[in-house]
């Protein structure tokens, strides 16, 4: 244990050589590429080479993770310092410091709990922690951006950071800390370029509901670690780059949804139409579901930058979200019922056979298309309260109704069930975008 926090102390410390690189200017790199130097041929054994080897380290004889880490950092460090080179230095500093201090903010959590959920905590903790202080050191260095008035969004890059580290972590190998850091930049890069506007109260309703909502959904099995970080981040971005009404649509979806998958599991897992994993949703559900919703909140945030009407991005997001409520409803209560028939030839089939529907099913989804449809009409920026839900309800049915189309007709030997699912909450979203655009509505 003494051994870990060691190693993750001593990761932190070259992560925090990230917020001299304003001062260092163009020899940025140089301490990063001194240490993977000296790492790889200086350190072959001893107490030194023990606390810092990952996984598959000692096998090999050479300190790969740490010294990929440094060098990853230093190529960093090389695209935010060259003359023309876009990565902004706050965001080179919050990511290195969102995995270096997340990765030592969860081994501090691990001398007193083993708990999943706790270990996940102490990382995002420490990554965000970490993060904001980067940023600040940085800013002091460059005086870009008064503190205080940037604060909200300073926090925002911080959380975002580190909830992104934490996930791409859970979905790679310890020793891949250089694959992390590289993502996470890139993330905050993005976000960086958006540049948001973000105020206190939003910043942080968004952090103490999503972090609260992601624990309940954890601790009711409804989603795995992976998809509560994938979930959290999603709903995050949602309510800060959106607002609060794109929030209650994307929430109804995941709170539903999930209920909905874990309603009588046993006796859908008996018919063989569960979902797997005891109903907890992974990464791969949650992105296949909430991708085309995310790049629209992400649009309409970069309004300004791409000069499409924020009304078009509302209706895609509510359009990809309603199609998800609507096809995980009728899934997860029609798959309850006997006598579905596939969808294509309405011949009857055998439960859980891809493209199958039950009219129990579809008024589920269409009850479910309405519910978002309502939240969208009355929370997000779609114009006319009755033609806009119109719209988002017309979407959510139509994309319900492509998922089956596609689950008769490809699912399974070309494509996957998630695959098929964010082709559906696409089709979903564009529909409602082109019925937008054909009635006038929202413009």
């Amino acid at each position: 244990m003494i051994r870990r926090l060691r190693r993750a102390s001593i990761f932190a410390a070259v992560a925090a050589i990230a917020v001299l690189a304003p001062s260092l200017g163009d020899a940025a790199a140089v301490p990063f590429l001194a240490v993977a130097g000296l790492a790889f041929f200086g350190v072959r054994d001893g107490e030194w080479f023990e606390t810092l080897a990952l996984p598959g380290d000692r096998e090999e004889e050479r300190l790969y993770g740490f010294v990929a880490f440094a060098l990853a950092a230093a190529g960093l460090a090389l695209f935010a310092s060259l003359p023309r080179a876009p990565l902004p230095y706050e965001a080179f500093a919050a990511a290195t410091l969102a995995v270096g201090c997340g990765r030592l903010g969860r081994a501090v959590v691990a001398g007193r709990s083993t708990d999943e959920f706790s270990l996940v905590a102490g990382y995002v903790a420490g990554g965000t922690l970490g993060a904001l202080a980067g940023q600040v050191g940085v800013l002091l260095q460059t005086g870009g951006t008064d503190l205080i008035d940037g604060l909200p969004e300073i926090v925002f890059l911080a959380a975002v950071a580190a909830l992104t580290a934490a996930l791409v972590r859970s979905l790679v190998f310890d020793r891949d800390a250089h694959i992390t850091v590289i993502l996470v930049a890139f993330a905050v890069w993005g976000f960086v370029a958006v540049d948001p506007t973000v105020t206190v109260p939003v910043v942080a309703f968004g952090l103490a509901v999503t972090g609260a909502l992601g624990y309940v959904s954890f601790a009711l099995g409804t989603a795995s670690v992976p998809g509560m970080l994938t979930g959290v981040l999603s709903a995050l971005l949602a309510v800060v780059l959106g607002g609060v009404g794109w929030f209650a649509t994307l929430m109804s979806f995941y709170a539903i949804g999930g209920l909905a998958s874990k309603y009588r599991f046993d006796e859908k897992a008996n018919r063989g139409v569960a979902q797997e994993n005891e109903g907890a949703r992974g990464t791969g559900n949650v992105l296949a579901n909430s991708a085309v919703a995310l790049v629209a909140v992400v649009g309409y945030a970069a309004t300004a930058h791409v000069g499409v009407p924020g009304a078009l991005f509302g209706f895609a997001f509510a359009g990809a979200t309603a199609t998800a409520m609507a096809d995980t409803l009728s899934s997860e209560i029609g798959g309850l019922f006997d006598g579905p028939r596939l969808v294509t030839t309405l011949r009857r089939v055998e439960p859980g056979t891809d493209g199958a529907v039950t009219w129990q099913g579809e008024l589920a989804g269409l009850a479910g298309a309405l519910l978002v449809a309502g939240l969208a009409a009355f929370g997000m920026p779609i114009g006319d309260a009755v033609a806009g839900g119109g719209i988002v309800a017309l979407a959510g049915v139509a994309g319900m109704t492509v998922d089956s189309l596609l689950g008769a007709l490809i699912e399974g030997e070309r494509i996957g069930n998630q695959a098929v699912n964010f082709l559906a909450t696409l089709s979903g979203a564009i529909v409602a975008v082109a019925a937008a655009l054909a009635l006038g509505v929202g413009a």
